[in-house]
């Protein structure tokens, strides 16, 4: 894309909140389910139905925005948005709109091969109820050319925090980090699970492009139907490559909003971009306003966890670990704990991180598990280590224990001793070990006291196989230099 212009990204981010009921009503707040099974006269907006706020979904929200610096005001309220599509039951949503529950935050954000961090403002965080959702047969799929639509309620009035950033990202790879950054947050306080396939974070991006050096924003478009990253990525790269394509052959910019065709590569019109005033916003008459309770929003500040940046920059700092051990400890908050609980029964840090970065993160990948959801337990772990610090067991024999303590969430000590893995660590007991290795490789002996140093390593591993690798390293490096040197001796005695 040509450099005489700027792309502007703002992004809306729409997260269903963690909560066992419906924003509205006590229908569960559950992905998936038989369609419209989840519902009930309240979120299908029937009339003579009320809404009642449920606490635990402000409580979320509240989570949220401090954990991204927002500020709370004292008072809030619900509106009426108003519009007409058929994943609406009421034909309105209510929402929030000129007084939400959070605004006025920021995040620091660092693209994928950037030199320096950008800030994201964080323009308001808003409470408002989800929509169903609608699958479009026949045709193509899309919208325009179905032959029938079928609506599934179960979604509709469960729990958004829709979180709207300021227009400060430049280029698709700063939005992806935002994203990322946010996501990480988000599921790292426990206000959402964020998962993208089930449609628990949803992403809008309004992308326009200016002149380079141009403080005057360009019209933008709205980009929706976004389900991964990648598709972020690539939306906003070719959004913004259309735009100043138009603009250089003298068109003007619409302002839509226009869906993302992820097999095409593409976005497509779908609507003309709504305005505040179309949806007619007015105080939503049946839920009075809100009033956040101070000592209410101390408790939570206070609960708030460690968030991971600023643990990630403790570790670097208290235990020296590098910037990735630090990151991979912290890319879920169970696996930070379960660091943070060895930390706390005496495991060195280096060592812990060691087993979690490298051999624990090769067997979640293979059995595709989260570490919470194994068998291994902090104590098992710090247990293990111990068992090869005291020279009870080798690293190489700690991996093979480790498998099974995956698996079977059995004891380090207990498959030491079942399995007769205790290392040889006394002198004395490797010795015969040792003497007969050196009686059946007679010839490489010879090499190696005619000079051929390369043939002692090649004894050390025959001497790691005759005792199925519970020899001591150090011990049988040590001993077997000892005899050597004895056959030497006694070789140019006798001469």
């Amino acid at each position: 894309m040509t450099t005489a212009y700027e792309t502007v990204i703002g992004l809306e981010v729409h997260v269903e909140l963690l909560t066992e009921t419906k924003l509205f009503c006590g229908c569960p707040n559950r992905f998936g389910g038989a369609p419209n099974t989840h519902v009930c006269p309240v979120c299908l907006g029937l009339p003579g139905t009320l809404p009642v706020v449920n606490r635990a979904a402000v409580e979320q929200l509240l989570r949220a925005a401090l954990a991204v610096g927002c500020e709370v005001p004292a008072r809030s309220k619900f509106d009426r948005k108003n519009y007409f599509y058929p994943d609406m039951p009421k034909n309105y949503q209510i929402s929030q709109y000129d007084q939400p529950l959070a605004s006025r935050g920021a995040l620091e954000v660092v693209a994928e091969g950037a030199s320096a961090p950008t800030t994201v403002g964080i323009t308001r965080i808003h409470l408002e109820e989800d929509t169903g959702k609608s699958t479009h047969g026949g045709g193509s799929g899309r919208i325009e050319s179905s032959e029938y639509t079928l609506e599934d309620y179960n979604r509709a009035g469960v729990p958004l925090a829709e979180i709207v950033s300021e227009p400060d990202m430049r280029s698709a790879q700063e939005a992806v980090a935002y994203l990322e950054r946010l996501r990480e947050i988000l599921r790292w306080v426990g206000v959402s699970d964020c998962k993208m396939e089930e449609g628990s974070l949803r992403c809008d991006a309004n992308v326009s492009v200016r002149p380079r050096g141009s403080q005057t924003l360009g019209t933008k478009t709205e980009i929706k139907n976004m389900n991964s990253f990648r598709s972020v990525l690539r939306a906003i790269e070719y959004e913004s490559a259309r735009q100043v394509a138009a603009l250089e052959r003298g068109e003007r910019i619409t302002q839509e909003t226009r869906a993302w065709d992820e097999e095409n590569g593409l976005t497509h019109p779908l609507r003309s971009k709504e305005e505040a005033h179309d949806y007619r916003y007015f105080p939503e008459p049946d839920i009075p306003p809100m009033q956040v309770d101070s000592a209410w929003l101390d408790a939570l500040r206070e609960g708030l966890p460690e968030l991971p940046q600023a643990r990630r920059e403790r570790y670097a700092e208290q235990h020296g670990l590098s910037a990735y051990d630090a990151a991979g400890l912290t890319r879920s908050r169970a696996l930070g704990d379960f660091f943070e609980q060895m930390l706390a029964v005496g495991s060195p840090p280096k060592e812990a991180a060691n087993w979690l970065m490298g051999d624990v993160s090769r067997l979640l990948n293979a059995n595709a598990q989260q570490i919470e959801e194994s068998r291994l337990t902090p104590g098992a772990l710090h247990e293990m280590i111990a068992l090869i610090e005291q020279g009870t067991i080798s690293k190489k024999l700690a991996k093979d224990v480790l498998e099974e303590m995956f698996g079977t969430g059995a004891s380090p000590a207990d498959i030491v001793k079942a399995r007769g893995l205790q290392q040889i660590g006394s002198a004395d007991d490797l010795r015969p070990i040792v003497e007969k290795v050196l009686d059946e490789q007679a010839s490489t002996v010879a090499d190696y006291l005619g000079g051929r140093d390369k043939a002692f390593g090649f004894l050390v591993g025959q001497v790691m196989a005759a005792t199925r690798g519970k020899a001591s390293p150090q011990v049988a490096n040590a001993l077997l230099r000892q005899v050597l040197e004895e056959k030497r001796a006694a070789a140019q005695s006798g001469g």
